[in-house]
């Protein structure tokens, strides 16, 4: 353990503790950076060059913290917390709350034992602020008090989400905008229909990075946050989704959904600081490119 170091002029996060920690071997340095047991500003990380400026500080986890982090699954990482929230990156095929069928096996059950610090009788809550489907991984925010959950909930609009795709052949245009009107009455798929009382308005923006000769990488930046809404307007313009079996994909080259939830950007409602999180599209859909 030590003392939370303030950083005082730009530098990268390996070189700042070696010198910030001479009397600590640098193996031991190394380790502490792989487990995640460095934060920098309250957040985890385990990128040896992350860049540091004047101003942020890098602190430890505590033992006590280091083995409450270890109840969550390997897959589930933790890029930010403090008392007021906390920001994970969601495996695929995990709920993001308790359904009919699965109760336990969910990121909210995750994180509420992970706050409890696996005691069952604590009063520790944690408060869901958006959802990502089972199907798709990435970045999500949990709140860890109610005020803090109306907080973000009522400025979510002013955030930035954006979300990687793979889809199927690819959109004509290499970017614009897709528009369309859903309907949410059904539980287990979404349909685009005409423009009624029972319908709700989406609006995606999207950019195709990459393309082949089967399929495109594309970015999408959310307009509005309805259900389904990537997977229902991506398949409307004939490119759904791979993996994407329900919104009429036929190939499945990576076993998964190809969406990941990878760039999240919002203010904090307790600090007024601006945040902005980053997750890597992962290495079963990455490859395909």
């Amino acid at each position: 353990m030590f003392r939370p170091l303030t950083v005082q002029q730009p530098t990268e996060l390996l070189a700042f503790l070696f010198a910030s920690l001479p009397e600590v071997k640098k193996n031991k340095v190394r380790h502490s950076l792989k487990f995640e047991a460095i934060l920098v500003n309250g957040g985890a990380t385990t990128q040896f060059d992350h860049p540091l400026r004047p101003g942020d500080v890098v602190s430890m986890r505590s033992e006590k913290n280091l083995r409450t982090c270890n109840r969550l699954p390997a897959a589930m990482k933790i890029h930010f917390e403090d008392e007021h929230l906390i920001v994970i990156d969601k495996p695929k095929n995990l709920l993001s709350m308790s359904s009919e069928a699965e109760r336990e096996k969910t990121a909210y059950a995750f994180l509420t034992d992970y706050v409890r610090g696996g005691n069952e009788r604590s009063r520790a809550r944690i408060f869901i602020v958006h959802r990502l489907d089972r199907e798709t991984s990435g970045l999500m925010v949990f709140a860890r008090t109610g005020e803090v959950k109306e907080l973000l909930q009522a400025n979510w609009d002013q955030g930035e989400k954006r979300y990687l795709a793979i889809v199927e052949g690819g959109p004509k245009a290499d970017s614009g905008v897709l528009e369309s009107d859903l309907d949410e009455a059904s539980p287990h798929k979404v349909y685009s229909v005409p423009a009624s009382n029972l319908t709700r308005h989406a609006i995606t923006h999207y950019e195709v990075l990459k393309r082949n000769a089967r399929m495109a990488l594309v970015e999408l930046r959310l307009g509005t946050g309805r259900r389904h809404q990537i997977r229902v307007q991506l398949a409307e313009i004939g490119c759904p989704i791979i993996g994407d079996e329900k919104y009429s994909a036929r190939t499945d080259p990576s076993k998964r959904l190809g969406l990941h939830a990878w760039l999240l950007k919002f203010r904090h409602p307790i600090t007024g600081k601006d945040l902005q999180f980053e997750s890597p599209l992962p290495p079963e859909l990455a490859k395909l490119f």
